[in-house]
């Protein structure tokens, strides 16, 4: 068969995650299996004006740990966050960069907003100290697609390189890509998610605004991310990245690598129905589900676990709810559901970097994360959604959820290596 039509499994071999949790798939993994909420009282600014003062902050981080200070200086927090990840899952992978054909090696790192530190401080020095005092590094700073860049420079990866910007899909859409790339042949190994740092006084000035963020647990943060739960009153930010590290199978048995799992199937759908509301009746993002299933060459019954997009917001919970049903019938009462924004925060557009990492390891290691702050049930959202405490289960089967602005729908479906 031409190689350009043979089809190469494509194999989960790393992961690098930075959070409220820590740095690493193992400070998060122990975090979100012992169901502890990384949400806390806003410190990166006064928070006393806005109507929601919480958030999931990265906490103890040194850019020079991960990156030449003055290098860093020229580039946003998000881009920060993206090389930390990138070197902590090539780090969790044992890929030796200068082992690889470089011109195979592809990074495809997106980001929902991108620098918008960088927008609120540069706009602060044009207003108070005019045009000339603008840093000649702010355009290449703030824009979305430049974690790739930088982090390909830095590793010498010359193959298949962009950054997806869709909302809140981002990092899904990233890995989904990429899954479809080394699929094709088209590329031996890529580093694939999302990075964002969003929590700052205009990220939150313009997510209050749009009365989308939790105003009701000021005083309790721990308890303000309540997917599924009939208390909910919005999002809760987070930011951080999550990255993995994907690679045809061939290429990770050549080297004798470790895998998590298989990366079996993706889709992307949008909702074509409002900018920022998603839709009422869940048909694109049930299509997603369904789409995913049937390219993989399963059955619904056959799905084990889903890490929902579960932003806790009012109508996100409910329509992903309608969805997960239109897509599984029956079953959708007997599969595992959980959000793990419950505790991570919404990391935008590395949501789905972080949450195909949860896929990854429920499935390498038999455990689900749970849903924490579940008290009350809501009779518009009635699965499984593994309330509060974690669960030992095999997961042969996991699919991640995202959506965004816009209504872009991701959806990545994980198998167990056989």
């Amino acid at each position: 068969m031409p190689e350009s039509l043979l089809r190469h499994r494509v194999v989960v071999t790393g992961i690098g995650t930075v959070n409220s949790h820590g740095l690493g798939v193992d400070a998060f993994w122990s975090g979100v299996m012992n169901g502890q909420s990384g949400i806390g009282r806003i410190t990166s600014f006064d928070a006393t004006d806005y109507p929601c003062q919480v958030g999931a902050e990265v906490r103890d981080f040194e850019v020079g740990d991960f990156m030449d200070v003055k290098e860093a200086r020229r580039n946003d927090r998000f881009t920060h966050f993206a090389m930390a990840a990138t070197k902590l899952a090539l780090t969790d992978a044992n890929v030796d960069t200068t082992k690889l054909d470089s011109e195979r090696f592809g990074v495809l790192v997106g980001s929902g907003i991108g620098g918008m530190e960088t927008i609120q401080k540069q706009s602060r020095r044009l207003y108070e100290m005019g045009p000339r005092k603008v840093s000649p590094f702010m355009i290449p700073s703030l824009i979305a697609n430049i974690a790739s860049g930088v982090v390909a420079i830095e590793i010498g990866a010359r193959g298949p390189n962009y950054g997806i910007v869709s909302a809140c899909s981002t990092a899904t859409h990233a890995i989904g890509e990429a899954f479809r790339i080394l699929r094709d042949g088209e590329a031996d190994i890529i580093v694939a998610g999302g990075s964002e740092a969003a929590i700052t006084e205009l990220g939150y000035a313009g997510f209050c605004s749009m009365k989308a963020m939790s105003t009701s647990y000021n005083d309790c943060p721990e308890r303000a991310s309540r997917p599924f739960d009939k208390g909910r009153d919005g999002f809760v930010m987070g930011e951080g990245a999550g990255v993995l590290i994907l690679e045809t199978l061939e290429h990770a048995k050549a080297r004798g690598a470790r895998i998590y799992c298989d990366v079996t199937a993706y889709a992307a759908t949008c909702d074509a129905y409002h900018i920022t509301s998603p839709d009422p009746e869940g048909k694109a993002l049930g299509t997603a589900i369904t789409k995913v299933i049937k390219d993989a060459g399963l059955q619904p019954e056959d799905v084990d676990y889903i890490n929902a997009h579960g932003t806790s917001t009012p109508y996100n919970d409910k329509f992903e709810t309608l969805a997960v049903k239109r897509a599984l019938g029956d079953h959708a009462y007997k599969v595992m559901v959980s959000s793990t924004k419950s505790m991570t925060g919404h990391l935008l557009g590395a949501a789905g970097g972080v949450e195909s990492a949860v896929c990854a390891k429920a499935i390498f290691e038999g455990k689900v994360p749970p849903t924490i702050n579940y008290e009350e049930k809501d009779e518009d959202c009635d699965l499984d959604y593994v309330p509060n405490v974690a669960r030992d289960a095999e997961v042969k089967v996991a699919i991640c959820n995202n959506s965004g602005f816009g209504g872009h729908n991701a959806t990545v479906l994980f198998t167990k290596s056989v």
